[in-house]
């Protein structure tokens, strides 16, 4: 039975689920999450930065911002080969979707050209494809999609009210302009954002409440916990309660009930306890292996072990008809917004 979805959740909704007792909470995101998915299953995500740093966005979060003073050098966009020899191995490890992301701002005409031609050779090993450039134009997505781009990843970050805060050199609209340009492609989106920028609890909720009421609801939902780097106008930030970020990833299973609700960025920071309160609220996909973008990630052997010892299982693919099942699956659009999505 297809899931009942809503797009007109109302912020006191929303703010009445994040108010409900914490046990209540979880166990109603729960019974979503099981009805419309296995719940002992997680989509296992792969990523590759393509091109790293020198941003000219002014992101109060994010390490690859030029003037940030943070230690990750700008460097050139990666050759079609060398993505290649990378797509090669994810796939070889058991992947069936291969993501890639760039520190742009909004990428050039002559840019799109060059990673389409990526696009287009990793497309050719049989993998699906999701990206992050950054701001699209009409034409640029429909560019994308023609050389084979699944999946674009662009986070709104935050609620509408609180944006200007965090960063000044675009709009909120520009990027639900991109969201539509990539809708209007033909292409799904991976869209979410972050928490710990030091936002209030009716902000987190106008976050999720704008994603809840977008036309369509994004396949992926990627809800991220701030990462704090130094030389980033955000080091320092109070941290948020970890039990406030679980209800988060509850309320956003429970607005958002088709959709894979990724445990994203700052995962290195949390307890297998805290993430296992997230599976069981509702989160279903995770970034896999030691780096994300700039910042680490919970190494392999410990994700194996957790998963172990929580009986949980790497999420299994429908592919096409005539091609072949994989247990790893959405090598990761990047839900932490550092790489310039």
């Amino acid at each position: 039975m297809a899931p009942t979805l809503r797009h007109d959740w109302t912020r006191e909704e929303v703010a009445a689920l994040f108010a409900l007792p914490f046990n209540d909470l979880l166990a109603r995101a729960h019974a979503v999450h099981a009805e419309h998915h296995d719940a002992n299953a997680v989509q296992v995500s792969t990523l590759l930065s393509i091109k790293t740093g020198g941003c000219p966005e002014d992101c109060a979060y994010c390490p690859q911002a030029q003037r940030y003073q943070t230690g990750v050098k700008a460097e050139k966009l990666m050759s079609v080969e060398a993505v290649l020899q990378r797509a090669r191995a994810a796939k070889a490890a058991g992947a069936s979707r291969f993501c890639m992301g760039a520190a742009w701002r909004a990428p050039k005409d002559r840019d799109v050209v060059k990673v389409a031609k990526i696009i287009e050779a990793v497309k050719g090993l049989g993998l699906e494809t999701c990206a992050t450039l950054g701001m699209l134009n009409e034409d640029q997505a429909n560019q994308l999609k023609d050389a084979g781009l699944d999946y674009y990843n662009h986070n709104l970050d935050t609620a509408p009210e609180y944006y200007d805060a965090i960063i000044g050199t675009r709009q909120y609209q520009d990027r639900l302009d991109t969201l539509d340009a990539v809708r209007g492609a033909g292409m799904k989106t991976c869209c979410g954002g972050i928490v710990g920028l030091g936002e209030t609890r009716e902000q987190r909720v106008g976050l999720l409440q704008t994603l809840a009421t977008l036309a369509e609801h994004p396949e992926s939902v990627p809800i991220n916990q701030l990462v704090q780097v130094a030389g980033t106008p955000l080091h320092g930030t109070d941290k948020l309660d970890p039990f406030e970020f679980v209800r988060t990833i509850a309320v956003a299973r429970l607005l958002m009930p088709a959709s894979m609700v990724r445990l994203s960025a700052g995962r290195e920071q949390m307890s297998d306890e805290m993430q296992a309160l997230c599976f069981f609220a509702g989160a279903n996909s995770i970034f896999y292996g030691e780096k994300l973008l700039t910042t680490g990630n919970p190494d392999v052997e410990r994700d194996r072990a957790l998963f172990d010892r929580l009986d949980l299982k790497p999420m299994r693919v429908e592919h096409e008809p005539g091609t072949v099942h994989a247990d790893i699956v959405e090598p990761a659009c990047p839900a932490h917004a550092e790489s310039a999505a």
